[in-house]
């Protein structure tokens, strides 16, 4: 047998169009469970039940479906958007005797501009009408031209028990055909429900979407961010392991407190998946249905999931949106909710009585500041184009902020790894952009910070030949300003050196760059050079050698290539007579054997200052050893 596929369906429709009755027909459970309720004969606030579908086909999976029950009342509608936020289907309910009416029509929007597109129709109450096919054209009138224009319409009568099975089936048909709720690894439970029960503490309700959730597991609670452990699970009544996406879930959350921890509009998720919002920026849609403008700076109520935040609402570049149009906009919200890219909303106005406008979050994490520079509204624009795309979001972030970690990109989103992965791969096919371990780079940027480099270090060949290269520390402070990241550093010069570079120690040059002196320390060497070659054996003191700034630069220079050696502190001589006293020494101890530092001096010819730390260098070098007031040769 085939494992159960899970979906979510939702009522909408008007109040007293028999929403609650007819969940009660199809599933035997009354939704409507709050005395007030009872007492008024109308939904006021979420109802749940269950309803198990079996195969379409032979071989083929089961239907575990959650059914929410909405309100239909006008007063209420903000709990009906609460319910709605995260369905497969929307079972939509039209009374034969009422026909299409003021909520039927502000349901249809705000499922529209929650992206829910597809749809049973339940004409309901029909043993009160005379003419069924009239009812029927009325409805088929009012979906055309819209994302439910194909929808099954089924009259249906509680009383009467007609239509109840055809009902089920367009259910099934529907379904079968309908993709099943997404895996992404991030899971977000949208919390609707909170109560406590004696002995077992806190529980939460909702509907999981984005991965799955597993008893013993540690969450989070957005947007708080307080932490919590699973302590158990059940789904559609029945105690599981794991809850998966499109499953009605209810957690148990011991550690928590349910009148101060966790509240409706919360969201139970994972720590490694982000925090909290307050700024949003989104792209805007008005339905062409709608009756009025919608306003800049319009104060409003942000619904998204089961949450509901009031906003100020800022356009860009309109200052008006008619029924029809779309705009980027900015949601400044008055508290913290927690949003991913790719999320759609529903907006209403501030008094909480008419449904404004819809739309989708392009990016979670916006700043009040940029929101009118072209660069930004560059970045938002390519991202509503496809705002269900990853690439389309990919390539965006990395063209904005030229540098990403590829393991944080895109965390806040509806994008799972392997999506994010493959735009990435992608995008790098194509050479818009560079990878580096685990950094991808916009490759017009990683060209022009390797040029800058490559420039740093030729520049400093022309001002400085006598140097070997570049140190890496003054090149790291002259890219400092343009890395997105100071680990990208080590990978520029990774780079450099696979081509026309090279790194030799502390400091990078150009595999072409020989060291010469400039013209300024020209003289001062050969000042340097007539000098130790007067007194080959016996040099001047490093003071007197070397005694300002451009004799010391042209003698680092000479020691630096090699021409002249630093003996010590004090001592600096050509290399040529260097070896000349070192083969005199070692000839002298071969010939005459072991010998003390006067004898090797009187041999060579020089003073004391010269010969002590001369034989200090050679015992360094492994060339002689001492062996107390005398020298010997090293047997290697």
């Amino acid at each position: 047998m085939a494992e159960p596929q899970h979906f979510i369906v939702a009522t909408a429709g008007h109040v007293d169009h028999g929403k609650s009755a007819l969940v009660k027909a199809l599933t035997g459970t009354d939704p409507d469970r709050l005395p007030e309720e009872k007492a008024r004969g109308i939904t006021i606030d979420l109802g749940f039940a269950h309803l198990e579908m079996p195969p379409s086909t032979p071989g083929a999976s089961s239907f575990q479906i959650g059914i929410i029950d909405v309100p239909g009342h006008e007063d209420f509608v903000k709990n009906m958007v609460a319910g709605v936020g995260s369905i497969d289907l929307a079972l939509f309910v039209v009374a034969a005797d009422d026909g299409w009416m003021p909520q039927t029509e502000e349901h249809l929007q705000i499922l529209a501009y929650l992206g829910v597109n597809r749809a049973v129709v339940a004409l309901t109450k029909i043993d009160l009408t005379g003419d069924e096919h009239r009812a029927i054209a009325a409805i088929q009138d009012k979906l055309r031209d819209t994302c439910f224009s194909d929808a099954p319409i089924v009259p249906t009568s509680v009383v009467t028990g007609r239509g109840l099975d055809n009902l089920r089936g367009a259910l099934t048909r529907v379904l079968a055909g309908t993709t099943l709720p997404r895996d992404v690894g991030k899971p977000r439970l949208p919390v609707d429900r909170v109560f406590t029960l004696r002995g077992i503490g806190t529980v939460v309700t909702g509907t999981l979407t984005g991965g799955t959730l597993r008893r013993g597991q540690s969450v989070a609670i957005q947007p708080s961010g307080t932490f919590a452990r699973i302590r158990s699970i059940q789904s559609h009544n029945r105690d599981v392991q794991l809850s998966v996406p499109g499953a009605r879930t209810a957690l148990n959350l011991p550690d928590i407190a349910a009148s101060n921890d966790v509240h409706r509009g919360d969201v139970i998720t994972l720590a490694e998946v982000g925090g909290p919002s307050d700024v949003l920026d989104a792209a805007l849609e008005v339905s062409p249905r709608a009756n009025c403008a919608f306003k800049d700076g319009a104060q409003v109520h942000v619904h998204h999931g089961s949450a509901n935040v009031r906003a100020k609402v800022v356009f860009s570049p309109r200052k008006e949106l008619a029924p029809g149009e779309q705009a980027l906009a900015q949601l400044r919200l008055e508290a913290n909710v927690f949003v991913f890219a790719g999320d759609r909303f529903v907006l209403r106005d501030s008094a909480g009585q008419n449904t404004l406008a819809g739309g989708v979050v392009l990016d979670p994490d916006s700043r009040r500041s940029s929101f009118r520079s072209e660069a930004r509204l560059s970045f938002l624009r390519q991202r509503a184009e496809s705002p269900s795309e990853s690439i389309s979001f990919v390539s965006s972030q990395i063209s904005r902020d030229r540098a990403v970690r590829r393991s944080q990109l895109l965390l806040k989103s509806n994008f799972s790894s392997s999506d994010i992965s493959n735009s990435v791969s992608r995008l790098a096919a194509e050479g818009n952009l560079v990878l580096a371990g685990d950094f991808a780079i916009e490759a017009a940027g990683w060209q022009l910070l390797c040029r800058s480099a490559a420039d740093a270090i030729d520049a400093n060949h022309r001002a400085h030949p006598e140097q070997s290269g570049l140190s890496l520390s003054d090149l790291r402070t002259n890219l400092e300003a343009g890395l997105p990241f100071s680990e990208l550093f080590e990978f520029v010069v990774g780079e450099l050196c696979r081509s026309e570079f090279a790194k030799v120690g502390n400091r990078i040059r150009r595999v072409t760059h020989r060291r010469a002196l400039p013209p300024l320390l020209l003289a001062a060497a050969a000042k340097l050079r007539t000098s130790l070659a007067a007194k080959p054996f016996d040099p001047p003191p490093l003071k007197q050698l070397a005694p300002d700034s451009v004799s010391q630069n042209a003698l680092r220079f000479l020691i630096d290539t090699g021409e002249a050696v630093e003996i010590n502190a004090e001592v600096v001589m050509a290399a040529g007579s260097l070896r000349r006293m070192t083969e005199l020494i070692c000839q002298c101890i071969r010939d005459n054997g072991p010998a003390t530092v006067s004898k090797l001096r009187q041999e060579v010819g020089c003073s004391r200052r010269i010969i002590v730390p001369l034989l200090e260098r050679l015992d360094r070098d492994g060339v002689t050893m001492r062996k107390g007031d005398v020298r010997t040769l090293r047997s290697n």
